[in-house]
This record gives C-alpha cells, sequence and structure tokens, in this order.
C-alpha cells in the first residue's frame, strides 16, 4: 500500500507583520504609503533609504510609538496599531527592546542601574534582575563598567549599555534606529559585531541605517525605502 504524500509544514508566522500601512503628517505627503512588510523570527532586517524615506517612521509603528492612517501593524501575535497607550507602554516594556543612536541612557543613574530600569518598570523580582542584568553586563563586555556612569565611558561602551537594558526583558523583537551614527569608525565596527552575535544567537532585529557596512555585516535581508515605498527587498549576500 503507497505511504501517504507527505506534507509540507505551513510557514511559521511571521513576528513582524506590517500589512498594507500607509501614514501621513499632513495633506501632502504620505510618509509611508500601502507598506508591506513581513519579518520572521530570528531575522535580521536592515531597513535602508534616504532621509525622509519612511524608515524612522516603519520603526515607530513597529514599537507603538505612532499609528497608522490605514493598515495593520502585528508584532508576535498582537495587533500594535490597536493598542491603547496603556497597553502600549505594556507592549513596548515586555516585547521590544530599542537601541537609539544617542543611547539614551540616564547620566546620574550607574551602568548597572540603567540596566536595571526596564525591569524595574515592569515589576520584575529584584533578585531576578539583578542575576539578568550581571549576565548582559557580562556579555556584552562591560561588566567591569557596572559602578561607572555612562558619562566615563567610550561611545561603544555606552551602546553596549544601551543594547544591554534593552536585552534587559529578554523582548523577541529589537529595534535599533542608526545604531552606529554617533560612533567612530572602530567603535561603530565594534557595534556591527556586536549585533551581528546578537542574531547569531537567535534574536530577532530589525534596524534603520543608513550605514550600508552596518547592512552588509548583520543584517540577514536589506529592505531600502524610497517616499514611503520598499523599492527592494533583497537577502543578504554574505556575513
Amino acid at each position: 500500500m503507497p505511504e501517504p504524500p507527505v506534507r509540507p509544514e505551513p510557514p511559521a508566522p511571521a513576528l513582524v507583520d506590517v500589512h498594507d500601512v500607509s501614514r501621513t503628517y499632513d495633506a501632502d505627503r504620505a510618509v509611508l504609503s500601502e507598506l508591506t512588510l513581513q519579518v520572521g523570527k530570528g531575522d535580521a532586517v536592515a531597513v535602508l533609504g534616504p532621509s525622509g524615506s519612511g524608515k524612522s517612521s516603519l520603526l515607530n509603528l513597529i514599537a507603538g510609538l505612532d499609528r497608522p492612517n490605514t493598515g495593520t501593524v502585528a508584532v508576535d501575535g498582537l495587533r500594535v496599531d490597536a493598542m491603547s497607550e496603556t497597553a502600549s507602554a505594556r507592549y513596548r516594556r515586555s516585547r521590544i527592546g530599542m537601541v537609539h543612536q544617542f543611547f539614551h541612557l540616564l547620566d546620574d543613574l550607574t551602568v548597572r542601574d540603567n540596566v536595571l530600569l526596564p525591569a524595574r518598570l515592569a515589576g520584575a523580582p529584584r533578585a531576578e534582575a539583578a542575576a539578568r542584568a550581571a549576565e548582559l553586563l557580562r556579555y556584552l563586555g562591560v561588566a567591569r563598567r557596572a559602578s561607572d556612569h555612562p558619562g566615563t565611558l567610550s561611545g561603544g561602551e555606552r551602546q553596549r549599555v544601551a543594547v544591554a537594558r534593552a536585552l534587559m526583558n529578554r523582548p523577541p523583537l529589537l529595534l535599533a534606529d542608526e545604531p552606529t551614527g554617533a560612533l567612530d569608525s572602530a567603535s561603530g565596527a565594534d557595534v556591527r559585531a556586536l549585533l551581528r552575535e546578537l542574531n547569531a544567537d537567535g534574536q530577532t532585529i530589525v534596524l534603520v541605517t543608513h550605514d550600508l557596512a552596518l547592512a552588509e555585516a548583520c543584517a540577514t535581508r536589506t529592505v531600502e525605502l524610497v517616499d514611503g515605498r520598499i523599492v527592494r527587498d533583497d537577502p543578504a549576500v554574505a556575513r
């Protein structure tokens, strides 16, 4: 009797599902126009494009910091575009880690306390949070600076601390907005290597950048925006 045909497994749902999204800030120009983008778990997607192309607007929609005029945004099965402000804040604490160009560390807190802040806001147990912070600082190579303040750190060290803070609550998605934009070439190379290592360890990343070297080093896929539309969506050649 012949064996039944083997049916392929259905594809895993996307971690990020942006569908037919448009965002207009005034009547004259759409910043994003009918944009559709999916990001799978474990992907590292670099979003490229000139200034004003909609890169940061896309990141803000995924983070729940803004709402589309039309279309839907879902992350990890949650409809981000339909959330209340309170739900959006909870979503960012638990599902999203964010890394910015200018770090946004609090100068009056130590490195350790900056990293612990998201866990404290989320109400995590103190001992568990302290162990997680120590683990991240070791992993990211800044454990020896735990008691120092951000103003005494190099740019590359501050970005590593910012990444540790972003990963504190184990978010499924890391968003990075020009993470090497404020760094010198050596520190930028250091952060590129770090993001590549994080992705190799399974972290899903969406980053926006003008830095082609960053995209080539880190991304499993590059997406290019022009005037709020995707004009190119390619897998990385080699990493």
